[in-house]
């Protein structure tokens, strides 16, 4: 009979009955629990915790009756309020999700989509949801109130916080979040849109006045992402009637573009420097910073942005400029929670970034007097910038400046490491299946950098040195003897392959070397790895290195693994479940798409930015240009992550086609094409029981494995090589979606 009732039992307990989603956040919102403490409690994935509060998915057993339980002891402390209650407080607290303001209130509601309720609830904070029998508008809205400032038209409810800050840990300097969204209402009225549904009212009328405002009223802003650096700056996001209403233009003219500013005698300007504030360098322009000299530690800094003047690329924004108001304001905040405020465009945010979580000096420890003094911070780049070495400079440089004026530089004089542009003929047997099907790395130059050793100071010259992996620097070295037709795969084990199916690691055309040529570390220990001697002629190592980039590298890879599970698309999900998921996946939530997109671009803008290149500044060849002033203007690190991310991408080819026999007929950058029978990766990628070729391709949505990329058929590849007259055109190019705009210039 027992046993019976243990059946019993766990029937009822695989059907225990749970509030609805939005409630069961207020409740453990309500007791202070972040996700990651149910999360651990329950013995599941933090996304899972956040899918079954969104709605996206419920629990199953054993974890559904243990949560449920969890949550009636929650409801038992923290009862929902009544209908009277919750009346009483939509006129008390900013409606979030509604989109008409009520004509008989004197607040202005906020319009945001439905989707918030997805992709915002995965970004932490202190506000609760009214119960489930409330109004659908009332169901979303913030119940915890703060005092209102003096200058809003509504309460002030606590913001938004970086995933997984505990309920209360908000600072209240910037209670009001990250940034702002300004634009005027159809009433004349400036307003000023907050992350998580508040709106500011805002008095000023001019933008001397905006600053001020913004820096002694509007609590915004965000804490410091490491011990020894700065908060973050408040973020000022400028709509068009904006523009209009503080006197600047709604576009910018032809020679303002160009420039990337508006002329110093512009009437704003002028006003700014009647009241004391600076522009930096850049001028304003759409990534404008305004800035008083920091008294101590006092900093006095505003940043704007203007989408009107091109501040949110659309080739990594998309439409975010086009957004409402209030929707712009979701999307920045949680890119700013996730990444970090934006300072520019996604590539400036990718760099600043890296100083963000590294900055380059720290307090000392007090001295004699209890006095402290700014010194260098272990592990970072410093305040200073150091030269690269000859072989690592770009072209025009000051250090080549005594070159012949047209003279070009090989392989011998130059490091070239970059990224893949390779592709071949069809054979025979290839031309006789049926499809084209592409593959690519996920975060492909992020995992490149993950636990990468880079130099940290000035290389040092040594010749004919011995080669050591765990020294970053540039060799000169002959990799020519490789033969990629027979390769080491394991730590005793041979692979025979054909060798002309395959790149060269080596090269970024996939082209075998001749000779001599310079070489980042990882590209030279992987010739070792696959089983040949190296001997160094000469390099530029550098002896103070570290994993620089790692924390750069964790950052980016949470906000990207986030974002896509505010999408559907987790972390654990078998290859076939992992396909659906990605099928479509922008459609769910355009807004969260917008977010990928800008994190993607903030690795690949952040790792180009290392060897920033002159850009309109009146330079001539031979003269420094002014990004060679910064620390972080580093082309060995550049070059180290790009080596490690070719050099990771043919390890996997090798590895499957040492396995199945199989070979790429295209690979660009983190993308591979293969020849298939069927148009699914699965059709021939190696997987047995689940499970994937060892060091081979993975699908998956971390950084590092492979998403399905786009698949095409045979024919479709043969004819637009014939049409082109091009029998090596690299097909991955327009593996996506089969359009071939231009061959010459690859776009």
């Amino acid at each position: 009979m027992s046993e019976l009732f243990d059946r019993i039992d766990a029937l009822v307990a695989s059907r225990s009955v749970l509030p609805p989603p939005a409630e069961r956040k207020r409740l453990r919102q309500a007791h202070g629990l972040t996700l990651d403490e149910v999360a651990s409690a329950l013995d599941v994935r933090r996304a899972t915790v956040s899918g079954w509060e969104a709605g996206k998915t419920e629990p199953r057993p054993p974890e559904r009756d243990a949560y449920a339980r969890m949550l009636k002891q929650l409801a038992e402390l923290y009862p929902a309020p009544t209908n009277s209650a919750a009346s009483e407080q939509d006129t008390a607290v900013p409606e979030t999700f509604t989109s008409e303001p009520a004509p008989a209130r004197a607040v202005r509601t906020v319009a945001a989509p439905v989707s918030e309720a997805s992709a915002m609830t995965a970004t932490e904070n202190t506000q609760t949801s009214a119960p489930a029998n409330a109004a659908p508008e009332a169901a979303s809205r913030p119940a915890r109130i703060a005092k209102p400032t003096s200058t809003s038209r509504r309460p002030v409810a606590r913001k938004a916080a970086p995933d997984g800050t505990p309920a209360g840990d908000i600072d209240a300097r910037f209670e009001n979040g990250p940034l702002a969204v300004v634009d005027v209402d159809a009433g004349g009225q400036v307003l000023a849109y907050c992350t998580g549904g508040l709106v500011l009212d805002v008095p000023a009328k001019s933008i001397p006045s905006l600053v001020d405002w913004t820096l002694t009223e509007a609590k915004l802003g965000a804490p410091k992402l490491s011990g020894p650096g700065k908060d973050a700056d408040p973020l000022l996001v400028l709509t068009e009637a904006a523009l209009k209403r503080y006197g600047l233009p709604v576009a910018l003219t032809e020679e303002e573009r160009h420039a990337g500013r508006i002329p110093e005698g512009h009437k704003a300007v002028k006003q700014l420097v009647r009241a004391e504030w600076k522009l930096t360098k850049r001028g304003f322009g759409p990534w404008a910073r305004i800035y008083r000299p920091a008294t101590g530690s006092d900093r006095q800094c505003v940043q704007l942005c203007i989408p009107s003047w091109n501040a949110l690329d659309t080739r990594h924004w998309g439409e975010a400029g086009q957004l409402p108001p209030a929707e712009l304001a979701r999307v920045l905040g949680v890119y700013a929670s996730r990444v970090m405020t934006p300072r520019g465009s996604t590539a400036v945010t990718g760099l600043e970034l890296m100083t963000a979580l590294h900055p380059p000096t720290r307090a000392s420890e007090p001295d004699a007097d209890g006095r402290r003094h700014s010194e260098h911070n272990p592990g970072s780049l410093g305040k200073d910038p150091v030269d690269c070495a000859p072989c690592e400079a770009p072209d025009n440089h000051p250090l080549l400046k005594d070159l012949p004026r047209f003279h070009v530089r090989g392989p011998g004089e130059k490091l070239f490491e970059e990224a893949y542009d390779w592709a071949r003929p069809m054979t025979d047997a290839e031309c006789t299946l049926r499809h084209l099907v592409g593959i690519d790395v996920n975060l492909a130059f992020a995992a490149g950098a993950n636990g990468l050793v880079v130099g940290l100071g000035a290389p040092t010259h040594v010749k004919a040195p011995v080669f050591d992996a765990k020294l970053p620097g540039s060799w000169l070295v002959d990799l020519s003897h490789v033969d990629l037709s027979r390769v080491k795969v394991g730590k005793d084990t041979w692979a025979n392959l054909d060798a002309s199916l395959l790149p060269s690691p080596f090269t970024p055309k996939g082209e075998s070397p001749t000779g001599p040529a310079w070489y980042a570390t990882p590209t030279v220990a992987y010739a070792v790895e696959l089983g040949y001697d190296v001997a160094p002629i000469e390099a530029y190592v550098r002896y103070e290195n570290g994993r620089y980039l790692d924390g750069w590298y964790n950052r980016l890879r949470d906000a990207y693994l986030a974002t896509m599970a505010d999408l559907g698309v987790g972390t654990d999900l078998p290859p076939e479940e992992f396909l659906a998921a990605m099928d479509g996946y922008r459609l769910r939530d355009p807004q969260s798409a917008i977010v990928v997109s800008a994190i993607k671009a903030t690795v690949k803008g952040g790792i180009g930015k290392l060897r920033e290149r002159p850009r309109g500044e009146g330079w001539k060849p031979g003269q420094p240009w002014r990004a060679l002033a910064r620390p972080t203007w580093r082309p060995d690190i550049r070059a180290a992550v790009i080596s490690r991310t070719r050099i990771n991408l043919h390890r996997k080819i090798v590895k499957h086609a040492a396995f199945t026999g199989q070979y790429p007929v295209a690979v660009l950058s983190d993308c591979a094409v293969y020849a298939s029978d069927g148009p699914s990766p699965l059709d021939f990628l190696p997987y047995r029981d689940g499970k994937p070729l060892p060091g081979g391709f993975k699908l998956g949505v971390n950084p590092g494995l492979v998403k399905h990329e786009g698949t095409q058929s045979v024919l479709w590849g043969e004819e637009v090589r014939e049409r082109f007259n091009a029998p090596e055109l690299n097909l991955a190019r327009y593996i996506k979606d089969g359009t071939v705009t231009d061959v010459d210039s690859g776009e």
